[in-house]
């Protein structure tokens, strides 16, 4: 990703979950960055976030284009 100052979260959700649909948008050549607070906290040496707070950005210019999938992942799994 070359401008992270233009970095936008699409999603919230289990680790599992934020793989999947990152992997569903790297397949229609979309990068994304995953950000795991309780995991960073974890390495850190302190606890920070829960194990189901896990953040899914892209960037800004992407968001049209990531839009069908991530909906379209988000019907899927709702439950």
């Amino acid at each position: 990703m070359k401008d992270k100052d233009n970095l936008i979260r699409v999603y919230t959700g289990t680790e599992i979950a934020v793989k999947l649909l990152k992997d569903e948008l790297g397949k229609i050549g979309i990068t994304a960055m995953i950000k795991n607070d309780y995991n960073s906290g974890i390495i850190a040496g302190f606890s920070s976030g829960t194990h189901s707070s896990v953040d899914l950005f892209i960037q800004e210019i992407d968001k049209d284009k990531a839009e069908p999938i991530i909906n379209g992942f988000i019907e899927l799994n709702k439950g």
